[in-house]
């Protein structure tokens, strides 16, 4: 029986021939014997029909009565899954295909749903902004290839865009770039539209994901509402990935070798600026950097960036003016005590906050469990606090001396010290 052969060898001996190219050539070129060559031109010339072409009668069509009665019965709305009706027909009527018959009895017979128009919107001034990230491995940095990461802001309207470099994407950088975005299109938009990523949507995905603790937290800082993309649709933020084209056509960090991602970033800068002076906004036919410099009006100003924090919890401060936070206890003003207070953990620091103002600072990962700054416990009493009890000479004694170097202690102040113990 002569071997099957696709298409495309099949039309090679049909037309090999007619270049007077001999059999014996042909069936070497395609791995075949001769007699293989000479039947398919015999097919040819009789004009035989090929019945892997989709020509012979699909299975399912025996069927169709339990098809379309299945089908019938499905709920308003509800998708056609061909695994469930696979299943249905296997089950009640013994059907003998597999599921790519199935697969190809719908492709024959079923039609294709209509194309779906694609509506076009023009955002107005400051109402809405897309981000996203964009890769670049390898960029010779600090005498060393790195993998870096350019974050796009881009505002919908103008279409201006921030473009801030990273050597990573973890929280803490996160809510870096989101500042440094800030800062370069002077104001923050209504909203922005961001992928699922982790350090934004901690499950779930789009409407129905649930933010990031840290990053909802720090969005409720500066008043910006979150709008994560549905997912699979690169399509809900088109202007950003179309950014990210650009950026890679007209942004090359392979070009040079960087002393430092800083001068990396100030050319970078340098090299939107002048991009966007030169560019025509589709929207109000005047150059990119004229229509953002507009839109800057329709920003809402500026709020204090908070510092970049990667956790967040709202602990208790117990009665010896101890929050817990990573397994470490850290003091506060006494005045706080029973009240709650938020923890953040920044960059090598741990700002303690109440009612959005920052109280108390401490090293942030110390091998001590505890840290205490004494001037926690000093001042007046409140209407709800009293202070500690003052502490004692010997109290003040041993202050002293933890505050000094021990090489530098002096003999004396310990004999003070053990005279104050009589």
């Amino acid at each position: 029986m002569a071997p099957k052969l696709d298409l495309e060898a099949r039309m090679t001996i049909k037309k090999l021939p007619e270049k007077q190219v001999p059999k014996a050539r042909i069936a070497r070129i395609l791995g075949v014997s001769e007699g293989s060559v000479r039947y398919h031109l015999k097919r040819q010339a009789e004009g035989a029909r090929d019945g892997r072409k989709g020509r012979q009668p699909h299975l399912a069509l025996a069927y169709r009565g339990a098809i379309e009665a299945w089908l019938e019965g499905l709920p308003e709305g509800c998708g056609l899954n061909l695994a469930a009706l696979h299943d249905y027909l296997v089950e009640e009527f013994q059907y003998p295909g597999s599921l790519r018959s199935l697969q190809r009895y719908f492709r024959a017979y079923d039609p294709k749903p209509k194309i779906r128009a694609r509506r076009r919107v023009e955002t107005p001034p400051g109402a809405q902004s897309q981000a996203d990230w964009a890769h670049f491995p390898r960029v010779w940095v600090r005498g060393g290839r790195r993998d870096l990461y350019a974050f796009l802001w881009k505002l919908s309207h103008s279409p201006h865009k921030a473009v801030v470099w990273s050597e990573s994407k973890d929280q803490l950088s996160w809510h870096q770039v989101h500042n440094e975005s800030f800062r370069r299109l002077e104001g923050v938009p209504a909203v922005v539209r961001v992928d699922n990523e982790k350090t934004a949507v901690e499950a779930g995905a789009g409407a129905w994901g649930r933010l990031n603790r840290a990053y909802r937290q720090y969005a409720r800082i500066v008043r910006l509402p979150i709008d994560p993309c549905p997912p699979r649709s690169p399509e809900f933020k088109g202007k950003v990935e179309r950014g990210v084209r650009e950026t890679r056509g007209f942004l090359d960090p392979y070009r040079n070798h960087w002393n430092s991602l800083e001068e990396l970033q100030e050319w970078t800068d340098e090299k939107v600026l002048r991009e966007f002076r030169k560019r025509i906004c589709p929207a109000t036919g005047a150059t990119r950097y004229e229509t953002w410099r507009e839109e800057i009006r329709y920003l809402a100003p500026l709020p204090i960036l908070p510092e970049p924090f990667d956790l967040v919890r709202r602990n208790k401060v117990g009665i010896d003016g101890l929050v817990s936070f990573e397994g470490r206890q850290y003091s506060v003003p006494f005045s706080y005590v029973g009240q709650t207070v938020e923890v953040r953990g920044c960059v090598g620091t741990v700002q303690i906050l109440k009612d959005a103002r920052v109280v108390a600072v401490h090293p942030r990962h110390t091998p001590e469990r505890i840290l205490v700054d004494p001037s926690h416990y000093e001042g007046e009493a409140t209407d709800r606090v009293q202070p500690p009890t003052p502490l004692g000479k010997m109290g003040r004694r041993l202050q002293e001396i933890a505050r000094m170097e021990p090489e530098k202690r002096p003999v004396d102040l310990y004999a003070a010290l053990a005279e104050v113990s009589r």
